[in-house]
C-alpha cells in the first residue's frame, strides 16, 4: 500500500486527507500528509427539526466528494475498499433519508460511508488526535500533554468526549477508557437556541443549560476531572486557537498542539457571543462556513474546559480523519 484516502462526512463540514504510507526499518511506517482538505457543505441543516437531508444539501456534499474523487485518482490510489475509507457521523445517524447519502456515496467513490456510532467516533478522534505524544511526554518528561488524555471533538451535531490513555497503557490494550457522544455541536445549539444576530441574553443562557445538561449526562460516564490533558479537535477549537494567537490568516502549523488557557477561552466566547456576523467574519482565521456556528461551538468548549476543572487545553490538527487513515494501514 503506497497511499490511504480518509473521508470524513460531519454535520457542518467535509473533509479529505490523503497520506502516503511510508516504511521506516521493518515493520515501522508513518502516515504522511500528502493532501489534506475542508469544505463547508451542512449536510446536517435542519436535520434536527426536519429528520431528514434536504436535497440542497446532499448536492453541496455530493460536489466535494466529486472533487474528492478525482483529487484520490490523481494521487495513483484507485477509488475503493482497499484505501478508501469515508465515516459519516451525527446528522447521518439521524436522518430518515441516510439510504440517499449512502447510494450516492457509493456512486462517486466506490465504497459505502460508514455510519459509525459515537463510541467510533470517539475512538478514532483519539487515536487521530493522540498517536504523535510519545512515551516521554506521556510520562510528564516534557512539557507536551500528559495522560490520561481527555479529546474532546465539537463537531456540528454532536460532541464526542474520550478519555483515553498513554502509548504505555496503549499496548497492554487499554487505549480507551470511557467515552460518550451527546448532542451538542455547533450547528444543532445554533439553530436549537442562538436564533438572533448577536444571540440574545436568554438564548445564551437557554444554550448554557442545555449543554450543561448534556455534561452532566456525559460525567454519568465519562470522568471528566480525571483527565491530565484536555485535547480538543475540530473547526471550532482550530478557530479559536487561532484567534488566541492573534493569527492574521488560518495557520494550521502554528495553530497544531498550541495551547490556550481557560481565561482567553472565556473571553473569545463572550467576544464571539456579543458580535454580528458581519463582525465575525472579519476575523481573520474565520472560515465563511463557521461565521454562523462559532459562537454555539466557542460555547460548548467554554462549558467543558470549565466542568474539567482543566485551566487550558491543547488544540491537535490531527483528529477523526488522521485515525481513519490508520486504521486502513493496520487492516491492509
Amino acid at each position: 500500500m503506497s497511499g490511504v484516502a480518509a473521508i470524513d462526512c460531519g454535520t457542518n463540514s467535509i473533509r479529505m486527507l490523503i497520506a502516503d504510507v511510508v516504511h521506516i526499518d521493518g515493520d515501522e511506517v508513518q502516515v504522511v500528509d500528502v493532501d489534506r482538505r475542508m469544505e463547508i457543505v451542512r449536510l446536517g441543516e435542519g436535520v434536527d427539526r426536519t429528520g431528514e437531508f434536504s436535497p440542497e444539501a446532499l448536492e453541496r456534499t455530493f460536489e466535494a466528494l466529486r472533487g474528492y474523487a478525482e483529487a484520490i485518482e490523481a494521487h495513483g490510489i484507485a477509488l475503493g475498499p482497499d484505501a478508501v475509507r469515508m465515516v459519516a457521523t451525527s446528522a447521518t445517524r439521524d436522518a430518515a433519508n441516510r439510504q440517499v447519502f449512502i447510494d450516492g456515496v457509493r456512486e462517486i467513490l466506490g465504497v459505502e460511508p460508514e455510519v459509525v456510532t459515537g463510541l467510533d467516533e470517539a475512538e478514532l478522534s483519539f487515536v487521530g488526535a493522540t498517536a504523535e505524544f510519545d512515551a516521554e511526554a506521556a510520562e510528564g518528561g516534557t512539557s507536551e500533554p500528559a495522560p490520561p488524555f481527555l479529546v474532546v471533538d465539537i463537531g456540528g451535531g454532536s460532541t464526542e468526549f474520550v478519555l483515553g490513555t498513554g502509548p504505555e497503557e496503549a499496548e497492554k490494550g487499554e487505549l480507551v477508557r470511557a467515552a460518550l457522544s451527546v448532542d451538542i455541536g455547533c450547528v444543532r445549539m445554533t439553530e436549537r437556541h442562538l436564533r438572533d444576530d448577536p444571540p440574545t441574553a436568554e438564548q445564551i443562557a437557554a444554550a448554557t443549560a442545555d449543554i450543561d445538561a448534556a455534561l452532566d449526562e456525559v460525567e454519568r460516564v465519562v470522568p471528566l476531572r480525571e483527565a491530565g490533558s484536555v485535547v480538543c479537535v475540530a473547526g471550532t477549537a482550530t478557530t479559536v486557537a487561532g484567534i488566541a494567537l492573534d493569527l492574521p490568516a488560518y495557520d494550521p502549523e502554528r495553530i497544531h498542539h498550541s495551547r490556550v488557557g481557560a481565561a482567553d477561552l472565556d473571553r473569545i466566547t463572550g467576544e464571539l457571543l456579543a458580535a454580528t456576523s458581519a463582525e465575525r467574519a472579519e476575523i481573520g482565521v474565520m472560515h465563511p462556513g463557521r461565521v454562523d456556528v462559532i459562537g454555539a461551538g466557542a460555547l460548548v468548549l467554554s462549558r467543558v474546559l470549565a466542568r474539567t476543572g482543566a485551566d487550558a487545553f491543547t488544540t491537535s490538527e490531527h483528529d477523526i480523519l488522521d485515525g481513519v487513515a490508520w486504521s486502513l494501514v493496520v487492516q491492509a
